[in-house]
């Protein structure tokens, strides 16, 4: 192992401090449509990609060349200037019509996540969510901010989507779940992660249950009604009832939520479980020293300033479970960034 000396600290230090700079070029850039406009593969100027935008050239052209210096875009040298083009890259993830777009969940994190975190320190001396500083709503109604009004609501569920265009599959495989026909995705949204399952598992059929005005979006804007196999059921699962199922799916709910909460919840999907059924927990591991993954690390840190939740250890889930009665707690990292946990009844 090096010693200290051999490591660059000032650079490391710069690299972290950059961290905000580069996340807010690559939103902005999807923001403006920078990548859309460059996904017919057409090389462009900076001038003409300006024009077409309606920004300011000199501004433009230090974006764009902010972007080849991410690899974010490819620029040609030729006779008649600097032309720029998309990477793969960018053209798979940061275009809108891409199957896994993550063009909303940037927004998200851009317009709302960014506001939070102004607020880091307050939220570390205060020990609770910055949102009625941010957004004047109650720190106790943590989805009130999310859902403040249907443009930001509508922005939080499709990016909820993006995520799971690109991980659902690997959470949905980590076990088989095919022996579990009738299932409940609690807090599915729009939808993503349930048409996942049914395309996995076409024997299975899978209620999306949640709020009302969450489902009403969910059926207009994502899921089709020639996906018979995806059904809904509208209400609020902490004071509603659960309905009888044999496989429930908590996807990142649990860590929006104190242990207290999660306690009442899974006590409630315990008893209505069928017997031999069982709860699907899909939730970034944070390591049991809680050394990492530093992505994890940050997720929680994103808890803090955003919910009245955190995210946990292996351990701390199975102990969850475990109070509420499940039993076979078999954990799967699935070196992605969401990992699975099995409860049986």
């Amino acid at each position: 192992m090096g010693s200290t000396e051999d490591l660059d600290y000032p650079h490391i230090i710069v690299q972290y401090s950059n961290g905000f700079l580069v996340s807010k070029v690559m939103f902005t850039a999807c923001e403006l449509g920078v990548f859309d406009l460059l996904e017919s593969g057409k090389p462009l100027s900076s001038d003409a990609i300006a024009a077409h935008l309606g920004a300011s050239p000199m501004g433009m052209k230090r974006l764009l060349d902010a972007c080849v210096g991410l690899k974010l875009l490819a620029v040609e040298i030729t006779q008649e200037g600097a032309l720029y083009r998309n990477t793969e890259i960018s053209n798979v993830y940061l275009t809108k019509s891409s199957p896994k777009s993550q063009y909303h969940i940037m927004m998200y994190y851009s317009n709302t996540v960014y506001l939070c975190w102004q607020y880091l320190a307050d939220a570390v001396r205060e020990g609770r969510n910055q949102y009625e500083k941010v957004f004047g709503v109650s720190s106790k109604d943590p989805f009130g901010a999310m859902y403040r009004s249907d443009e930001e609501m509508l922005k939080f569920i499709a990016g909820q989507n993006s995520v799971w265009s690109i991980c659902g599959r690997d959470v949905l495989a980590a076990f088989d779940l095919s022996p579990f026909t009738q299932i409940y995705d609690l807090g599915g949204g729009g939808g993503a992660l349930a048409q996942e399952c049914v395309s996995l598992y076409p024997n299975s059929t899978v209620t999306i249950y949640d709020l009302p005005k969450v489902v009403q979006v969910a059926k207009e804007q994502f899921v089709s009604p020639k996906e018979r196999q995806i059904t809904f059921h509208e209400g609020d699962f902490f004071n509603d009832s659960i309905p009888e199922a044999e496989l429930y799916i908590l996807s990142k709910i649990l860590h929006d939520w104190d242990d207290d909460k999660c306690k009442q919840l899974l006590a409630k999907v315990y008893k209505a479980c069928k017997p031999g059924g069982g709860v699907l927990l899909v939730e970034s591991l944070l390591n049991e020293d809680k050394s990492g993954p530093l992505a994890t690390q940050l997720y929680s840190m994103n808890m803090l300033v955003q919910t009245e939740g955190k995210e946990r250890t292996a351990a701390e889930y199975s102990k969850l479970l475990e109070a509420a009665g499940f039993g076979k707690i078999q954990v799967k990292r699935t070196g992605k960034l969401y990992d699975a946990v099995l409860g049986r009844k």
